[in-house]
């Protein structure tokens, strides 16, 4: 039927190019984007599934910047603990050096000299053994925890050594000194006592250091399995995004040409009243 009121192929070739135009808008914002869900209006399903994925993302990424600050805490400890090893190391030789009762007064005292010196080097190195607020060797703490599960319920503790004179793993007094043969001698065994305690220590340092990184190791491997699953649920394919394009300009071309020739029509009425 002809008719000035209704043109059907007109409406019929603005409803497939309106369809071809909507098509060409998502695909252009894929490519935009690199995107095939950038917002729930894309895909509700797959974006709420996606964003719950990207909340893990970041908790792991909270539990590496804790494992991290855990593990520099205790690295910075075992430093303290290697350096008081080693001072202890060179008190044991002044110590057994002075315990000569050959030795004659003035080396003697020269010795002890050096090995107050190298005692009292041992608080400088306790006091100064901090990363962010927190000193393992000092006594202040007992231990350190860290994150371990990105829903914060599992969680990572290292213990605190007290390296502190005087105290239980350095049994050395903050006021010990090897001034005659006779204390010299019985420092001898106290710093050996000390010594041994001091790497009993670091091991187990060095045990709670290894656990840290074991994790974030693991942390990590999740972050990225995780991150990989998110793309592969949101990410446009690039090379399927930009053939669907070029036939999706085509198609407008079309549906544009289409919809001019449909309003030509009326005009054919024309002829009839001639």
């Amino acid at each position: 039927m002809l008719s000035v009121n209704t043109n059907t192929g007109a409406m019929v070739a603005l409803q497939y190019l309106g369809m071809t135009q909507a098509q060409l808008a998502t695909a252009q914002s894929a490519v935009n984007s690199g995107l095939k869900v950038a917002s729930a209006k894309d895909d509700g399903a797959t974006y709420a599934i996606a964003q719950n994925m990207r909340g893990q993302v970041a908790g792991y990424q909270a539990v590496s910047d804790s494992l991290n600050r855990g593990m520099s805490a205790v690295d910075v400890a075992m430093s303290a603990g290697q350096s008081i090893s080693d001072l202890l190391v060179q008190m044991k030789q002044k110590a057994l050096a002075a315990a000569d009762a050959s030795l004659d007064t003035a080396s003697r005292q020269a010795m002890n000299n050096d090995f107050t010196a190298l005692r009292d080097q041992i608080t400088t190195i306790v006091k100064n053994a901090v990363f962010n607020g927190f000193n393992l060797v000092d006594g202040s703490t007992t231990q350190i925890t860290a994150l371990a599960s990105a829903d914060g319920s599992r969680k990572i503790t290292v213990g605190a050594q007290n390296l502190k004179l005087s105290g239980s793993i350095v049994t050395v007094k903050s006021t010990g000194v090897i001034s005659t043969a006779t204390k010299a001698s019985t420092m001898v065994a106290t710093i050996q006592a000390s010594l041994t305690n001091v790497n009993a220590s670091l091991a187990k340092l060095s045990a709670g250091s290894k656990k840290y990184s074991i994790q974030l190791d693991f942390s990590q491997k999740l972050s990225d399995t995780l991150t990989s699953g998110i793309g592969n649920l949101v990410d446009a394919n690039m090379a399927m995004e930009s053939a669907l394009l070029t036939s999706l300009q085509t198609k407008q071309q079309l549906g544009v040409q289409a919809l001019a020739i449909a309003n030509q029509a009326p005009q054919i009425i024309l002829s009839l009243f001639r």
